[in-house]
């Protein structure tokens, strides 16, 4: 069955400015640049695809308004946000840890969270069914007060409150699939209840400290924050088992009326950041799965945002078949890198991917039911 998808996307996206550097360090000393990781090509290259492939005339076009400062401090301070701007008219800076500011990146990082915010309304209301947004800078790893990871506003979060305090939605479930830790988007929603927040990453990559699978939440939120750290080289099956075993069991449970992905596709195969092995395959059945739940649960309501993925190569394939899950639309293309490496082992789930997993479920049992039956 095809859906009514819609797509979100603005060409000022792709200008927002990371500078000069390899991979996420600076150029200088014995660092010759060849480019920063957080560059257009992997963003603009996925949405060139899907023109090429056809898929793109099948979605529906939505044009992202900006977020207001009044948004965007449904979670960031103004004195951050100031600091973000200011940043910004200069041309350049740091806006923490590895969040670069470059001219003209404030206007585009408001129309970033706009971006997240429209695709949530949209769905919301029922123009569309589902969406997608390919929205940059990307957001997750955005603190309250500090720029990180490449992140400068933390776009998923902002929009998920965004649903609570306007559009009259009740429980979220947000799913970051980055393999980076959501670190912003879990301090977003640390004590609260109605926002239920899972994170499967690679486990210690970044930021190393966080991310544990013990930060289960605080407060009224205690048991709301799931952290599902996976071993190097987790592959198709490892995720999908974590998926099966843990998300849906918990999502029968809690029930969402949103679900919102951090859809970072640096999982995949060929990322120069990480080292998990997931194909194209397998996020289009990590999308299905995760639509399933949206479909049994809150009519469908299903909102994916870009947040990572740095191979310019396969990120392009990786979000084509998402968004192919999405619409259910099915195109000419195939996955040409997995098909390459066909003799890598990432339907396969090993022990210690069982171990990792089955670690969570133990204990994450103090709060939720896992003898419940998913899908």
């Amino acid at each position: 069955m095809t859906k009514n998808t819609g797509f979100i996307c603005d060409e000022s996206y792709f200008w927002h400015d990371t500078g000069n550097g390899a991979l996420f360090m600076l150029p200088g000393g014995w660092i010759e640049s060849d480019g920063h990781a957080e560059n257009p090509a992997t963003k603009r290259r996925f949405k060139n695809l899907m023109e090429r492939s056809g898929l793109m005339k099948h979605l529906t076009q939505i044009a992202p308004r900006s977020a207001t400062v009044e948004d965007i401090e449904l979670f960031h301070g103004r004195d951050y946000i100031n600091k973000v701007k200011e940043l910004s008219d200069i041309g350049h800076g740091d806006a923490g840890e590895l969040a670069l500011v470059g001219k003209g990146s404030y206007e585009i990082a408001l129309l970033s969270a706009g971006g997240a915010i429209t695709a949530v309304e949209d769905v919301v209301s029922g123009k569309v069914d589902n969406a997608y947004a390919l929205t940059r800078p990307p957001g997750h790893h955005a603190e309250e007060n500090l720029g990180m990871g490449f992140c400068l506003f933390n776009n998923v979060a902002i929009a998920a409150k965004y649903a609570r305090k306007h559009l009259g939605v009740e429980k979220v479930l947000v799913l970051d699939w980055d393999v980076h830790h959501g670190n912003g988007t879990e301090s977003a929603f640390y004590d609260d209840p109605n926002v239920l927040f899972v994170s499967l990453h690679q486990d210690r990559n970044f930021p190393p400290e966080r991310g544990m699978v013990e930060d289960i939440g605080t407060g009224k939120g205690e048991g709301y924050n799931i952290n599902i750290p996976l071993p190097a080289g987790t592959g198709n099956a490892g995720y999908m088992y974590a998926l099966k075993e843990i998300v849906g069991p918990i999502a029968d449970q809690f029930k969402p009326d949103l679900v919102l992905i951090s859809a970072g596709q640096d999982a995949g195969l060929f990322d120069p950041l990480a080292r998990m092995m997931v194909t194209a395959e397998g996020f289009r059945q990590m999308a299905q799965f995760m639509l399933d739940l949206a479909e049994k649960h809150c009519g469908g309501k299903f909102v994916a945002c870009h947040e990572g993925g740095y191979s310019t190569a396969y990120v392009p394939f990786c979000s084509h078949a998402i968004v192919e899950a999405m619409s259910g639309v099915t195109t000419e293309v195939e996955d040409p890198f997995a098909q390459a490496m066909h003799t890598i082992p990432t339907d396969e789930l090993f022990d210690i991917q069982k171990e990792y997993v089955d670690k969570v479920k133990e204990i994450q049992s103090k709060y939720w039911n896992f003898q419940s039956v998913t899908l």
